[in-house]
């Protein structure tokens, strides 16, 4: 569902405040209104403050091979022996019987991770059960990537188990109601399970995969890039930076060594002790051998599931290369890495192991959740396992997450809450549950520049439209025919999606951000007119292309960019659509259809739709020997998906549960605000028309308390042309300060003037005040120049008071102007956001931290722009903790501790009124002895010899008595000074040791 469950929806926290408050008749009317409309709509409810316990169980439950026990037999007898690890969470009463979660964890991880899932199914009325699968965290057994035998039947087994238990609730004997969800390689085992056994009553998949062999080896072309990934983190003993961490690995010890499991000596297994230290099932629980001699044979010696051990305890042939692989995986993967490509045999193995194998037998009720930007599993996936599973008759819901296996926003919170949902639906039978739409579909709904993050919308239909859409749009392309040449070696490649890296860049699409390049002679680019109107891209694009050539087979890498006005381009979500052609080298070529990556992108009106046939893709093998191809369109269109339902939004409530308790808030608030006593704002004070700021007996409660301040008694005056430097420890109230001052916050006392006009929210005066405060946020693919103007713009003034140029000129962007704001450095996005904060040259600019993140050079330059700006007659106040700067930059100081003043002045004389000298001495530095002299003298705390010379702490002493007792010890003294840094007499201000 589109929203979170109703039982977690909390009121905003805290009444309307006002500077006076309305008489108490009238506010409880008002609040009880906004009670009474509230409760009515029935969707604020009271939540418990403190959570459920959860009961965990931690056990091992053995595997035994069918028709074995757990000895079972060595890695080509068929079902292997294991010992999973295995965690039950329940919560309430012990003799209540509750529907089941079986929860799987994703590849390279291990039960640990679905820990806080677990638990909040658990407090949500559920018997959870979590597993580390075979070769992961404390597991034993080879990676099978998902085999029937091996993997899905210990999940069977588990079911099995799960029918046992008291709290689990039963629909037959040896039946319990239990749904199964987990994401990529977990979500392809939970379709396995479903497809293997009809006890599972529900499933939730999260970017999984529908058919292995067609995820690694998309038509025919070997997707090199996360297939190396993919192994390579299995081909590791324990542990692994991909996997879990050492704290994990099996008993007996992390890595290929260890002293045993959990009894003696054991077997050798991968070249040392085995994964399992000394073999979990070799020198056995008790150290004599639980099925063998010491260090013997059997299931144990090497110990059947060490990475390089067999049943028989001998070393496995190439067991150091496959790690926790099966034999056969490991094979398989050698020769498609080295021939390029898959064969026949690649792609059965997988496709076995897929849960296209069984997917016209599952008819649990699913629910499908794929990832937008994911080039391991595409969405193309996640429409394959929905169109069968429905075909099948079970009811299935579609989520196109806006993160996936490439990176991005996982939505993590509303997926969870959505399978719980779907679970409360179809395993606990609650008819209320809301399961959410047939379809949706995650967007980037803007940038938001308060916490510099993407905001995400949803849009839905009551029915899914497939990867076609329900409607189509035809864009007419233009481009003669083109020679495409592939290198020699399949090298430089193209760029596109690079795991792990991309992802973020792929969310932001939208906003003109990508990481893609297409070298030249090797693509073919076919462009359309700038589109009369803006189109949204739903589904998977074709084209029709005629491929002649002189090799026997082209591969090509199809996608489709995003042209703006100016060429910028930009590849939606950072997906290609492999193409293997083949009989190119026929007479007069092949014609093909091309299927091109399933998207969710918005074209806009003016923009361009680019489509582009790559030879090379770094995430993909290419083939080695150089080839020219000759491309030309086949049909002059590029067909496009859309829907245009969901355009209507996310349509997941009705239209009253929201609007309801909105209509009451905003009624409450009306009252609140007529009821209130209404108080004048003071007029302008004249004589203090020149004063850019005058703070008198300025407080400011915490809320809720009456005795608490977060600012209290504060008064201070700053002039013009001063850079005054705000100073306090964290909690002295500074930030509550800056945002009284800014009129963000209305204060409980006194008052603050600038240049003699009371400050309320919204003051005209408050167009004479810039502020930057923690950090503001850009459009990334506008220049540094477009997001000032577009900036002031949304003030509302007109464009000749912005001052533009000469805030720019006191920034110092120079040329970086007229550049992306995604290229900038972190100084240079700085120092935009200074330029930002002085348009309109406002007479006071306020500054919060404005040197974060900067190296020294950046701060250097910070400091310049400061002292520039200030010296045409402006005020700067800065809040800083960096005290060298605050004394190279500020003329002035405010020192704040616990809310209060602790001192203010130039910065001259709060640093030098301190009682530390720097004595001057002329010729050599002054010995120790003589130090020790100086240090035994009445009235002197310490005397320390350095190489600028002698420095002395007065304890009672005055400097003109020091001066005399140094001249009757004979001390050439050529000066004598204060000697105290800002840091020093900081810290001693606010009761630090200096």
């Amino acid at each position: 569902m589109d929203v979170r469950n109703l039982r977690s929806f909390r009121p905003l926290r805290g009444p309307l405040r006002a500077v006076r408050t309305a008489p108490r008749r009238t506010r409880l009317a008002a609040a009880a209104l906004a009670a009474a409309l509230v409760a009515g709509a029935g969707t604020w409810t009271a939540v418990a403050d403190d959570p459920a316990p959860v009961k965990r169980e931690d056990r091992f439950l053995p595997m035994a091979a069918p028709g074995g026990d757990a000895d079972g037999g060595g890695e080509e007898a068929g079902p292997r022996p294991a010992r999973i690890d295995t965690s039950f969470y329940t919560s309430g009463p012990a003799g209540e019987r509750r529907p089941a979660v079986l929860l799987a964890h994703g590849f390279g991880g291990s039960k640990k991770d679905l820990h806080q899932q677990a638990e909040e199914l658990a407090r949500d009325g559920y018997a959870v059960l979590t597993w580390s699968a075979r070769g992961f965290g404390k597991s034993t057994g080879r990676i099978g990537l998902n085999d029937r035998e091996n993997e899905v039947a210990d999940v069977r087994r588990l079911v099995d188990w799960l029918a046992d238990r008291p709290e689990v609730r039963l629909d037959a004997e040896g039946d319990p109601r239990v749904g199964i969800a987990g994401a990529s390689y977990g979500g392809a085992v939970s379709l396995l399970t479903a497809g293997n056994d009809p006890r599972i009553d529900a499933v939730a998949a999260q970017n999984t995969y529908w058919d292995l062999s067609e995820a690694l080896f998309p038509d025919g072309v070997f997707k090199k890039l996360w297939a190396g990934i993919f192994f390579t983190t299995g081909s590791t003993p324990f542990p692994t930076d991909m996997g879990p961490g050492a704290e994990e690995a099996p008993e007996g010890g992390a890595g290929q060594g260890g002293a045993g499991g959990e009894g003696g000596a054991g077997g050798t297994g991968q070249g040392g002790t085995g994964q399992d230290g000394a073999g979990q099932d070799g020198a056995g629980q008790d150290g004599a051998g639980q099925d063998g001699a010491q260090g013997g044979t059997g299931a144990g010696g090497a110990g059947a599931d060490a990475p390089g051990g067999t049943a028989d305890g001998t070393a496995a042939e190439g067991g150091l290369a496959c790690g926790r692989f099966e034999k056969a995986l490991c094979e398989m993967y050698e020769r498609v890495a080295t021939a390029g490509k898959p064969d026949a045999e690649a792609e059965k193995l997988l496709k076995e192991r897929s849960p296209a194998a069984v997917g016209d037998r599952i008819t649990a009720p699913t629910l499908v959740l794929g990832g937008q930007t994911d080039s391991l599993f595409p969405l193309s996936h996640a429409d394959a396992m929905a169109r069968q599973i429905k075909a099948n008759g079970a009811p299935v819901s579609v989520d196109w997450l806006a993160g996936g296996h490439d990176g991005g926003d996982q939505e993590t919170e509303r997926v969870r809450q959505r399978m719980n949902s779907w679970f409360d639906r179809h395993l606990k039978g609650d008819e209320e549950a809301a399961t959410g739409p047939a379809f949706r579909v995650t967007r980037t709904g803007g940038f938001d520049s308060a916490d510099a993050r993407v905001r995400l919308n949803g849009a839905s239909t009551g029915r899914y439209p497939g990867l076609e859409g329900t409607d189509n749009r035809s864009v007419r392309l233009q481009g003669r025919e083109q020679t495409v040449r592939n290198p020699a070696g399949g090298t430089p490649a193209a760029v596109s999606s690079v795991p792990g890296l991309a992802g973020a860049a792929a969310q932001l699409t939208s906003f003109g951000a990508g990481l893609a390049l297409d070298f030249p002679g090797q693509a073919a680019a076919f462009d359309s007119a700038p589109l009369d109107s803006a189109v949204q891209v739903t589904g998977r694009p074709t084209a029709k292309v005629r491929v002649s050539s002189d090799a026997e087979d082209a591969v090509f890498f199809a996608k489709v960019y995003d042209v703006g006005p100016n060429g910028s381009q930009l590849l939606p979500s950072q997906l290609v659509a492999p193409i293997r052609v083949e009989g190119t080298d026929a007479e007069g070529g092949r014609t093909t259809e091309i299927r091109l990556p399933v998207i969710d992108h918005k074209f806009e009106a003016g923009h361009r739709m680019r489509l582009v046939l790559s030879a090379t893709d770094m995430g993909y093998a290419s083939p080695v020997e150089p080839a020219d191809h000759r491309v030309a369109l086949a049909d002059d269109t590029l067909s496009v998906p859309t829907t245009p339902a969901l355009a209507a939004g996310e349509g997941t409530l009705p239209t009253w549960v929201w609007a309801l308790p909105l209509t009451g808030v905003a009624l409450a608030a009306a009252l609140l605000l007529l009821g209130r006593r209404r108080t004048a704002t003071p007029a302008p004070d004249p004589a203090r028309s020149a004063v850019p700021l005058e703070i008198t007996g300025l407080g400011k409660r915490y809320a809720g308390s009456t005795d608490r301040y977060a600012v209290r008694d504060l008064s201070f005056r700053v002039e013009r042309g001063q850079v005054l430097g705000l100073l306090g420890p964290n909690g002295a109230g500074k930030t509550t300060t800056l945002r009284m001052l800014m009129g963000l916050i209305t204060p409980d006392a006194g008052e603050i003037r600038v240049f003699g006009h009371a400050i309320r929210p919204g003051a005209p005066v408050l167009s004479r005040v810039g502020a930057f405060v923690e950090g503001p946020g850009f459009l990334p693919h506008l220049s540094g120049r477009a997001n000032l103007e577009l900036y002031w713009q949304a003030t509302g003034r007109p464009a000749e008071e912005a001052h533009l140029d000469e805030a720019l000129e006191i920034a110092g962007l120079g040329d970086a102007l007229e550049r992306a704001v995604r290229t900038y450095s972190q100084g240079m996005r700085q120092r935009l956001a200074i330029a930002q904060a002085m348009l309109g040259l406002p007479d006071l600019l306020i500054l919060d931290e404005p040197t974060n993140g900067l190296d020294p050079p950046q701060i250097r330059e910070m400091r310049n722009v400061m002292v520039r700006y200030a010296e045409g007659g402006r005020t700067v106040i800065v809040s800083s903790h960096l005290l060298a700067e605050v004394e190279q930059t500020c003329t002035h100081l405010v020192v704040m501790d616990r809310g209060r003043l602790v001192t203010a002045g130039p910065v001259a004389e709060i640093t030098g009124s301190g009682d530390t000298l720097l004595v001057g001495v002329s010729g050599d530095q002054v010995s120790a002895a003589l130090a020790d002299q100086v240090t035994a003298l009445d009235g002197v705390g310490s005397a320390v010899p350095t190489e600028d010379g002698l420095l002395v702490r007065l304890d009672g002493m005055t400097s003109a008595q020091l001066l005399a007792e140094l001249v009757r010890l004979g001390i050439p003294v050529d000066r004598v000074g204060p000697h105290r840094r800002l840091e020093d007499a900081f810290l001693t201000l606010i009761g630090g040791a200096p």
